[in-house]
């Protein structure tokens, strides 16, 4: 279908992935629900689409009357609303069921439910058990409604690049805790094109579960390494052995502002990558981009001398 003049309504929409998702609809003509529980933290969505293109809800997808008051005469809906620590049980099981529930008591044409690489039931992390026990939630509520599942994801605002920008920049030995596991880092404007164009075509992607990969698969350490040389930093690294991670885990994982958690160490456990048997950005005609090709934009802050010593050096 033609998103042109559709209302489609995101959960979560003022986050980072939100964003660029919101970007992608507005430029197709479609008119945007930005839900949120303090719809104040995603105005910066509004100058995105021309006047009148954005609404704002306020919504918490844990309660029922909410969601459904958001996605009230909607054409499609997506829900983004994701936690990495927390009651996973409310926000990603019970929030993801509510906002099934009422998409489909409401009408709504197509669902889009964002998951993630190492969705499963039986996952022995609470994040990873939790998606996976979302996922069947969504499906019994909606049985048409389309799976994304993304490795992690990379942009100019992410947490997880800029992250370990920000400790390369300040450590002169940088501690990597999972350097074995491997990642396929996915650019978060793929992923908006693929919801994008999974809502202009809804019966083609109905039902169906999809994982969303970059063109390269790396491990944590020589992702470590990798960011070190884009920003110009020579550094030390540690790999910090497994035993003695799941023992920080397990001792300070509880901690505010501890370097890990238990369920954090569970999931580094698995490699967060593509599965053999599951389509990818191929099948929305989407090119995986590559993080180097577009890291440049962003990396210049974390050099020297920031972006004025790149350019002086590149000079």
């Amino acid at each position: 279908m033609t998103l042109d003049g559709k209302l489609v309504c995101i959960f979560g929409g003022g986050g980072f992935l939100g964003r660029y998702i919101s970007q992608q609809l507005l430029s197709r003509g479609a008119r945007v629900r930005i839900a949120e529980r303090n719809p104040k933290n995603a105005m910066h969505i509004k100058p995105l689409g021309n006047l009148g293109q954005t609404q704002f809800a306020s919504a918490d997808v844990t309660k029922m009357d909410s969601v459904k008051r958001a996605v009230h005469a909607c054409d499609a809906v997506i829900n983004l609303v994701g936690i990495l620590d927390g009651d996973f049980d409310a926000v990603h099981v019970t929030g993801a069921r509510n906002v099934a529930e009422a998409s489909a008591e409401a009408g709504c044409s197509i669902l889009v439910q964002m998951s993630a690489i190492g969705a499963d039931t039986a996952s022995p992390s609470r994040y990873g058990r939790s998606k996976g026990e979302a996922e069947e939630a969504v499906l019994a509520a909606y049985p048409s409604a389309i799976i994304l599942r993304p490795s992690i994801v990379f942009g100019r605002e992410d947490q997880f690049i800029n992250r370990f920008a920000a400790m390369i920049t300040m450590m002169p030995i940088v501690p990597i805790i999972g350097g074995d596991t491997k990642f396929q880092p996915v650019f978060v404007g793929d992923v908006a094109q693929a919801v994008a164009v999974a809502l202009e075509k809804p019966a083609q992607y109905a039902g169906q579960t999809f994982e969303l990969g970059g063109p390269e698969i790396i491990s944590m350490s020589d992702l470590n390494r990798r960011i070190a040389k884009m920003t110009k930093r020579d550094r030390g690294f540690f790999e910090i052995p497994d035993f003695a991670a799941k023992l920080l885990a397990t001792c300070t994982g509880f901690l505010p502002g501890a370097p890990i958690t238990s369920d954090q160490y569970k999931m580094l456990q698995k490699d967060n990558v593509v599965a053999d048997d599951k389509a990818g950005l191929e099948a929305f005609g989407v090119a995986p981009t590559a993080l180097a090709t577009v890291a440049r934009g962003w990396m210049d802050k974390y050099t020297t001398h920031g972006r004025f010593g790149a350019r002086a050096k590149a000079g």
